[in-house]
């Protein structure tokens, strides 16, 4: 290995170590270690040293063909050293400001998405749907009249065709020897009177029927 090798090997995992330190800040800023489960928590910490590893052996493999040395470990060393004692407050200052900004940027997009997409939608459909409840209740109102309508000329149409028929029955009714009509007119009254007695004792069945269970109470 070169010197020039060498010294690009050291720059180089000198910027992974204070690299390592502002991800390891980031990573535990996003995690919320309190709130989530243990076993996620196992599971995050190990993909995310995992990965760690593989990106310092890439740079590693890049520089000096993956050639590890003693002095690695301590550029890895020093560089987080060095983050920890100048840059650390730094970078967790610029991720709060960047976290806020995406934040503020988001809850004004959802804003001007709700005020300009939502907002019209939603009043059209409003409006759409009123203007359809009005139609729908002029044509109900429409049909109920055209209803009414028929239904007294249909009344009237029936009036017209049956009274002549009412004339020329009550006519005929009045030719006829009274010894007939009058027992015609007892026989109908004979038959109502019966029709009348079986509505009474049906009437009656039903209100013994009814009054039996409150008896039995």
């Amino acid at each position: 290995m070169t010197l020039s090798t060498q010294f690009y090997t050291m720059l180089s995992m000198i910027g992974m170590g204070a690299l390592f330190g502002a991800t390891l800040d980031t990573y535990n800023r996003f995690l919320n270690r309190s709130e989530r489960k243990r076993w996620l928590v196992f599971l995050n910490d190990i993909m995310f040293w995992v990965l760690q590893a593989l990106s310092i052996f890439y740079i590693l493999f890049v520089v000096n063909f993956g050639e590890i040395r003693f002095y690695i470990f301590i550029a890895l060393l020093c560089g987080f050293a060095g983050y920890q004692a100048l840059i650390k407050q730094l970078y967790l200052a610029f991720l709060e400001r960047v976290i806020l900004f995406f934040i503020s940027l988001y809850n004004f997009s959802v804003k001007m998405v709700k005020k300009l997409v939502y907002s019209p939608i939603k009043w059209i459909i409003v409006l759409l749907i009123t203007m359809v409840l009005s139609v729908g209740k002029g044509l109900l109102s429409v049909i109920i009249f055209l209803l009414k309508v028929i239904w007294k000329v249909l009344q009237w149409a029936i009036k017209l065709v049956t009274a002549p028929i009412w004339w020329i029955l009550k006519g005929i009714w009045n030719l006829l020897p009274k010894n007939l009509t009058k027992r015609v007119e007892k026989l109908y009254n004979k038959v109502a009177g019966i029709f009348k007695a079986y509505i009474k004792k049906v009437y009656r069945v039903v209100e013994k029927f009814k009054k039996k269970p409150k008896d039995k109470e």
